[in-house]
């Protein structure tokens, strides 16, 4: 997401580098390109005026600060303003003085609001509470349905009168439900229409009469721009919302809705979907998303999903088992299947500073590395996994590993190999306490990847040729190359 708005931004930034201060004329030329960019984006005219004229008052008139280059100065105040724009600060949910919390979900159709519901519900339910869903869409085909699916698959309970009541006697006897049975939060997702119109205020109207609910919020489709931002303003006007959802921002490089809404209509953005699946639902931090715009990484928002998704006792197990060469493929299988559960090789590796402009198609390449290992890997017994050695010592078993998986053999040396070295690094590095140096390789300063060590750890070029012993038994390093072959530790 913000692909293209951050490559124009950094443009701005360079337009100032090599001056010794902001000046009218300079700061034009950097205003220029930011004005472009925030128009290429969808950003909502009266926005992008506010906005420029903020940046160039400031600009114009901060002091000089030794030490500080114009461009850096400007990126700072470009980052305070965007943070102003997107609201500030993170705006939790409204919470009920007593009883359960009534959350209404409003939006035109295919924003995404029933998925929206079962997204904040397992959202609400990894913080230990217990959400209820009400399906009051008694309009779109199969909504009904697809929302007990939803609820089947994450674990939380769906409540429903079919499609003959009304959705306001549906919302009204869920939160009943709720009351009664002591659940926490009501999500009660509603029907939605092609286009805004009276019919529709008016049924929201009438459910919100009915259920007096603590947060409205509005399911806004990411890929609708500066549109985006008059929805919200209408719905506002006439049914009175609280915050909105902004879905779908995966798909959309350029970002002119989430810098949009807040301004525009007063309503904050409290969630941003970030995936099709069901947990990819976040809280909306401007101060993170304005960092993630301007190519800063967000690395809050990576440390929290790494704090749900990995329990802090396996972390530690794993990471003296890596200390102490004990790493397993066992547990390399387990660390894969939990950063999956974070989310895409690629979405994390950008909340990392300084690795936004990763190419893609080196991210899709670490990826495909990823399952080619993983298939190798399932292709192993499970004494095989737990001890890596006995693959090094026979050639049959990875011959038989190598026909299980689709791959060459020279494929399931290479892995191994840079498995072992992988290994012997980190004992080395608990050993020694650091990193060794490594004159052919691309340490110190580059920053890549590193499924062995974690996502991002600096290391030397682990993947060094390999050659077998005599008759191809035992696998053993070969003496440092300079030319860089990509291997296991390049992922």
């Amino acid at each position: 997401m913000f692909e293209e708005l951050s490559q124009r931004f950094e443009a701005a930034a360079k337009s100032l580098r090599g001056h010794d201060k902001i000046s009218e004329t300079n700061i034009e030329i950097a205003l220029k390109d930011v004005r472009r960019a925030l128009l290429a984006a969808d950003v909502s005219l009266s926005v992008v005026k506010s906005f420029l004229a903020t940046v160039r008052d400031q600009a114009l008139g901060a002091e000089v600060v030794r030490g500080v280059s114009p461009d850096q100065q400007f990126i700072k105040l470009v980052h305070e303003n965007l943070v102003k724009v997107m609201g500030g600060e993170n705006s939790p949910l409204n919470q009920a003085p007593s009883g359960p919390n009534v959350v209404l979900l409003a939006g035109l159709q295919g924003a995404g609001k029933t998925t929206a519901a079962a997204k904040l519900g397992l959202h609400l339910k990894g913080k230990g509470q217990r959400p209820l869903l009400v399906a009051a869409d008694v309009y779109r085909p199969a909504a009904i349905d697809q929302l007990h699916t939803l609820g089947n698959q994450i674990g939380v309970e769906v409540f429903s009168l079919g499609s003959e009541e009304s959705p306001e006697t549906i919302a009204s006897a869920g939160v009943a439900k709720a009351q009664k049975e002591d659940f926490d939060t009501v999500l009660v997702d509603t029907a939605g229409r092609l286009q805004i119109d009276k019919d529709m205020m008016a049924e929201m109207v009438r459910i919100r009469a009915a259920t007096q609910p603590h947060e409205v919020l509005l399911v806004v489709d990411a890929m609708m721009g500066q549109e985006a931002a008059v929805l919200t303003r209408a719905f506002h006007e006439q049914v009175g919302i609280t915050g909105a959802i902004l879905t779908k921002l995966d798909g959309d490089s350029r970002g002119g809705a989430a810098l949009s809404i807040r301004q525009v209509s007063g309503a904050p953005i409290k969630f941003i979907g970030t995936g099709e699946k069901v947990e990819a639902l976040q809280s909306f931090h401007p101060e993170r998303m304005a960092s993630r715009i301007l190519g800063m990484g967000d690395v809050l928002t990576l440390v929290e999903k790494a704090t749900e998704a990995v329990e802090v006792a396996d972390m530690e197990k794993m990471q003296t088992k890596l200390m102490e060469a004990r790493f397993d493929f066992a547990d390399f299988l387990k660390h894969m299947r939990l950063i999956k559960r974070m989310g895409s090789l690629g979405s994390l590796m950008k909340m990392i500073p300084g690795m936004a402009k990763v190419d893609d198609g080196l991210l899709r390449q670490g990826e495909a590395q990823i399952k080619r290992v993983e298939a190798m890997i399932g292709s192993m017994t499970e004494k095989e996994r737990k001890n890596p050695d006995l693959l090094a010592a026979s050639p049959g078993r990875r011959r038989r590993i190598a026909a299980g998986s689709g791959h060459s053999r020279a494929q399931v040396d290479k892995m191994l190999a840079d498995f072992q070295r992988m290994r012997s690094l980190m004992k080395k590095i608990s050993r020694d306490g650091g990193l060794p140096g490594s004159p052919g390789g691309n340490f110190p300063g580059q920053l890549q990847p590193d499924m062995g060590g974690g996502l991002g750890l600096p290391h030397p070029s682990l993947s060094r040729g390999h050659s077998r012993g005599k008759g191809g038994g035992s696998l053993r390093p070969r003496p440092r190359m300079s030319r860089k072959r990509k291997g296991f530790a390049d992922l």
